[in-house]
């Protein structure tokens, strides 16, 4: 098979460049600030890595790390930062920053190197936010980059773009990317079929197979007994009480459990636990102690149960403490998802004879699982907190809403 040569941007963990690797490419220069990610990159691959900010290495600088002309690589891959953009950024403030945000101009520098390189194509992967209808500027930028792009250098990218659930293709994790793809050539770029579905979903096809789940991903490891995977701070003795599958929402008046939250009034992963039978929710990088989503077992995740729910492969340390694991496994793309897609781009784009068996990095399904975990009774420290709480009253009228307008001056 033959190999082609990849130019990776922000790499962090590696995640997309594996999925590369597995349909036959080669990083030929990463480019990551991160320093445990650099220093994980370097402890698992021979990678050229340049451990910098992106916005202060020239292409001229890449190409000659890459061993590579302008125009010579065969695709660029990366997805800048996606905070600016993100569903919990939008959480955290009412309303994410976008292009506001700093952060964003990791798109600009993403954009500066494709005009530079020019490679026969290329994959930008950002979250879904990115593409929110009549929020949807940073895509739009994109796209009239690309067009400027194709003005100055005669090139023809046409991008394709499309939000993928990785569940959909394998991935033991719900975990929705928008993803854009575009050739030098105008050859246009058809996004894979999804190749599982989720149980009794109507649209489900004989040749597709069920999501991959928890148990699917985890089975065969053993129970870590690391003591940093204990749960942490004030609701960390309430989570054995969370059913498995289940949030905080559990503990409400319209849940199953005690009344101790309001409707609606925390975020969605506030003592999120997975279930075996499911796939897992999206990891989150930098979650707070009540953060989800747990084991079932009532504790963190450690580092290969995260590598194994975002499909990197077995042999694939993620170097550093178990949080420092999750930031890098949390902001990463999943490789198998990266292996789909790499696979899509080598024979419909570059030419290339299809990358022959099964993907690389897809598990087999396990038929038989244990049931759920019972819960435990709510710790009488808690039982406190009964009584009638108000639900959520709408977007726009919570508790950070009312408190973020309060500050806002007049409008004039």
């Amino acid at each position: 098979m033959k190999r082609l040569a990849a130019i990776s941007l922000f790499t962090g963990a590696g995640g997309l460049d594996l999925g590369f690797e597995a349909a036959g490419f080669d990083t030929r220069v990463a480019v990551e600030i991160d320093e445990l990610c650099v220093e994980t990159l370097r402890e698992n691959r021979s990678w050229p890595v340049i451990a910098r900010d992106v916005g202060q290495v020239t292409t001229e600088e890449l190409l000659k790390m890459a061993d590579l002309a302008v125009g010579q690589a065969d695709v660029l891959i990366g997805g800048p930062p996606c905070q600016p953009f993100s569903k919990s950024g939008f959480w955290a403030t009412g309303e994410a920053r976008r292009l506001d945000d700093p952060r964003a101009t990791t798109i600009d520098h993403y954009l500066r190197i494709l005009e530079e390189a020019r490679p026969r194509a290329f994959l930008l992967e950002n979250v879904e936010g990115l593409g929110f209808k009549g929020k949807d500027e940073g895509l739009a930028r994109i796209r009239s980059a690309v067009a400027d792009i194709n003005a100055r250098h005669g090139t023809l990218y046409k991008p394709e773009i499309a939000v993928l659930n990785a569940a959909d293709y394998g991935v033991p994790q719900l975990r929705r990317r928008l993803i854009v793809v575009a050739a030098r050539d105008g050859t246009p770029f058809r996004f894979p079929e999804p190749t599982h579905f989720e149980p009794d979903a109507e649209h489900s096809s004989d040749n597709q197979s069920r999501w991959m789940t928890v148990w699917d991903a985890l089975h065969d490891l053993a129970e870590p007994s690391d003591p940093a995977l204990a749960p942490k701070g004030k609701w960390a003795g309430l989570l054995p009480s969370i059913p498995e599958g289940q949030n905080y929402l559990h503990h409400t008046e319209r849940g199953n459990g005690e009344p101790l939250f309001g409707w609606r009034r925390r975020y969605w992963s506030f003592l999120l636990k997975l279930a075996k039978h499911q796939p897992a929710w999206t990891l989150q990088a930098q979650p707070g102690p009540a953060t989800g989503p747990f084991h079932w077992s009532s504790r963190r995740l450690s580092m290969r149960e995260m590598a194994r729910l975002q499909t990197f492969p077995d042999d694939f340390v993620v170097l550093g403490s178990v949080t420092d694991a999750q930031k890098q496994l949390g902001n990463a793309v999943p490789s198998l998802l990266g292996e789909v897609l790499a696979r899509a781009i080598r024979t419909q784009l570059l030419g290339s004879p299809p990358v022959t068996g099964d993907l690389t990095l897809l598990r087999q399904p396990v038929e038989m699982m244990p049931p759920p975990e019972n819960p435990a009774p709510v710790p009488f420290a808690y039982l406190s907190l009964k009584g009638e709480h108000a639900a959520h009253p709408g977007t726009g009228r919570g508790f950070r809403a009312i408190a973020r307008h309060a500050l806002l001056p007049p409008a004039e």
